[in-house]
Protein backbone atom coordinates (compact mmCIF):
# COMPACT_ATOMS: atom_id res chain seq x y z
CA UNK A 1 0.00 0.00 0.00
CA UNK A 2 1.25 3.49 -0.79
CA UNK A 3 0.31 6.99 0.40
CA UNK A 4 1.48 10.01 -1.62
CA UNK A 5 0.57 13.64 -2.21
CA UNK A 6 0.78 15.95 -5.20
CA UNK A 7 1.35 18.82 -2.71
CA UNK A 8 4.67 17.51 -1.32
CA UNK A 9 6.97 14.50 -1.52
CA UNK A 10 7.99 12.30 1.41
CA UNK A 11 10.34 14.17 3.80
CA UNK A 12 9.84 17.49 2.00
CA UNK A 13 8.16 20.72 3.15
CA UNK A 14 4.39 20.85 3.41
CA UNK A 15 3.24 23.96 1.50
CA UNK A 16 2.06 26.89 3.63
CA UNK A 17 -1.46 26.57 2.15
CA UNK A 18 -2.06 23.43 4.23
CA UNK A 19 -0.92 24.98 7.54
CA UNK A 20 -2.18 27.47 10.13
CA UNK A 21 -0.31 30.13 8.13
CA UNK A 22 -2.41 29.38 5.04
CA UNK A 23 -5.89 27.99 4.35
CA UNK A 24 -5.52 25.28 7.03
CA UNK A 25 -7.00 22.71 4.65
CA UNK A 26 -5.69 19.20 4.29
CA UNK A 27 -3.45 18.38 1.34
CA UNK A 28 -4.85 16.04 -1.28
CA UNK A 29 -3.57 12.51 -0.74
CA UNK A 30 -3.41 9.57 -3.14
CA UNK A 31 -3.82 5.96 -2.06
CA UNK A 32 -2.63 3.04 -4.15
CA UNK A 33 -2.08 -0.71 -3.85
CA UNK A 34 -4.73 -1.25 -1.16
CA UNK A 35 -4.47 -4.93 -0.19
CA UNK A 36 -7.20 -7.44 -0.94
CA UNK A 37 -9.49 -8.02 2.01
CA UNK A 38 -9.44 -4.40 3.14
CA UNK A 39 -12.81 -3.44 4.66
CA UNK A 40 -11.92 0.11 5.74
CA UNK A 41 -9.05 2.58 5.91
CA UNK A 42 -7.87 4.80 8.76
CA UNK A 43 -5.80 7.96 8.33
CA UNK A 44 -4.01 9.60 11.25
CA UNK A 45 -1.80 12.69 11.04
CA UNK A 46 0.33 13.61 14.02
CA UNK A 47 3.34 15.65 15.13
CA UNK A 48 5.80 13.94 17.50
CA UNK A 49 8.05 17.03 17.68
CA UNK A 50 5.91 19.17 19.96
CA UNK A 51 7.82 21.11 22.64
CA UNK A 52 8.13 19.80 26.18
CA UNK A 53 6.14 22.80 27.45
CA UNK A 54 3.21 21.81 25.20
CA UNK A 55 3.49 18.17 26.24
CA UNK A 56 3.35 19.15 29.91
CA UNK A 57 0.60 21.76 29.50
CA UNK A 58 -1.69 19.42 27.53
CA UNK A 59 -0.61 16.10 29.08
CA UNK A 60 0.23 14.63 25.66
CA UNK A 61 3.32 13.24 23.95
CA UNK A 62 2.22 13.77 20.33
CA UNK A 63 -0.13 16.35 18.81
CA UNK A 64 -2.84 14.65 16.76
CA UNK A 65 -3.77 16.87 13.81
CA UNK A 66 -6.25 14.64 12.00
CA UNK A 67 -8.08 11.39 12.70
CA UNK A 68 -10.40 9.92 10.09
CA UNK A 69 -11.62 6.32 10.13
CA UNK A 70 -14.03 4.01 8.30
CA UNK A 71 -12.82 5.40 4.98
CA UNK A 72 -14.20 3.20 2.16
CA UNK A 73 -11.50 0.81 0.87
CA UNK A 74 -12.06 1.83 -2.76
CA UNK A 75 -10.97 5.40 -1.94
CA UNK A 76 -7.99 6.41 -4.06
CA UNK A 77 -7.95 10.17 -3.40
CA UNK A 78 -8.49 12.00 -0.15
CA UNK A 79 -9.57 15.39 -1.39
CA UNK A 80 -9.47 18.69 0.45
CA UNK A 81 -12.19 18.47 3.12
CA UNK A 82 -13.24 14.88 2.32
CA UNK A 83 -16.91 14.01 2.78
CA UNK A 84 -16.42 10.31 3.55
CA UNK A 85 -15.23 8.40 6.56
CA UNK A 86 -15.78 9.36 10.17
CA UNK A 87 -13.86 12.22 11.76
CA UNK A 88 -12.20 11.63 15.08
CA UNK A 89 -11.13 14.25 17.61
CA UNK A 90 -7.74 15.90 17.17
CA UNK A 91 -5.59 17.26 20.01
CA UNK A 92 -7.26 20.67 19.61
CA UNK A 93 -10.53 18.98 20.61
CA UNK A 94 -12.05 19.32 17.14
CA UNK A 95 -13.41 16.75 14.67
CA UNK A 96 -11.47 18.12 11.72
CA UNK A 97 -8.08 18.62 10.13
CA UNK A 98 -5.79 21.06 11.92
CA UNK A 99 -2.75 21.98 9.87
CA UNK A 100 0.88 22.19 10.93
CA UNK A 101 1.55 25.12 13.27
CA UNK A 102 4.82 24.59 15.15
CA UNK A 103 5.39 27.31 17.76
CA UNK A 104 8.43 29.26 16.45
CA UNK A 105 9.68 30.17 19.93
CA UNK A 106 10.64 26.54 20.72
CA UNK A 107 13.33 24.29 19.33
CA UNK A 108 13.22 22.46 17.06
CA UNK A 109 11.42 24.96 14.85
CA UNK A 110 11.00 22.38 12.08
CA UNK A 111 8.46 19.70 12.94
CA UNK A 112 7.71 16.42 11.20
CA UNK A 113 4.11 15.53 10.35
CA UNK A 114 3.29 11.87 9.81
CA UNK A 115 0.29 10.86 7.71
CA UNK A 116 -0.30 7.19 8.59
CA UNK A 117 -2.67 5.09 6.54
CA UNK A 118 -3.93 1.74 7.86
CA UNK A 119 -5.82 -0.92 5.90
CA UNK A 120 -8.17 -2.85 8.20
CA UNK A 121 -10.09 -6.09 7.90
CA UNK A 122 -13.08 -4.49 9.63
CA UNK A 123 -14.90 -1.21 10.17
CA UNK A 124 -14.54 0.44 13.56
CA UNK A 125 -17.58 0.57 15.81
CA UNK A 126 -16.74 4.02 17.15
CA UNK A 127 -18.66 7.30 17.11
CA UNK A 128 -17.52 10.50 15.44
CA UNK A 129 -15.18 12.29 17.80
CA UNK A 130 -13.32 9.17 18.90
CA UNK A 131 -9.75 9.99 19.90
CA UNK A 132 -6.63 8.62 18.22
CA UNK A 133 -6.08 6.41 21.27
CA UNK A 134 -9.59 4.95 20.94
CA UNK A 135 -9.11 4.39 17.20
CA UNK A 136 -5.73 2.73 17.71
CA UNK A 137 -7.17 0.45 20.40
CA UNK A 138 -10.07 -0.55 18.12
CA UNK A 139 -7.65 -1.19 15.21
CA UNK A 140 -5.52 -3.58 17.28
CA UNK A 141 -5.46 -7.00 15.64
CA UNK A 142 -7.20 -5.73 12.49
CA UNK A 143 -4.36 -4.03 10.57
CA UNK A 144 -3.62 -5.71 7.25
CA UNK A 145 -1.07 -3.20 6.00
CA UNK A 146 0.22 0.31 6.70
CA UNK A 147 1.72 3.18 4.69
CA UNK A 148 3.23 6.47 5.76
CA UNK A 149 3.94 9.88 4.29
CA UNK A 150 5.99 12.43 6.23
CA UNK A 151 6.20 16.16 5.57
CA UNK A 152 7.95 18.97 7.42
CA UNK A 153 7.01 22.53 8.30
CA UNK A 154 8.90 25.42 9.92
CA UNK A 155 7.31 28.75 10.94
CA UNK A 156 10.50 30.51 12.10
Amino acid sequence: MKLTSIAFKHSETIPKKYTCDGDNTNPELQISHVPKGTVSLVLIMDDPDIPTAVKEARGIQVFDHWVIFNIPPETRTITTSPSFGTLGKNSAGQNKYTGPCPPPQYQPTTHRYFFKLHALDTTLDLPAGATKAQVELAMHGHIIEQAELMGKYDRS
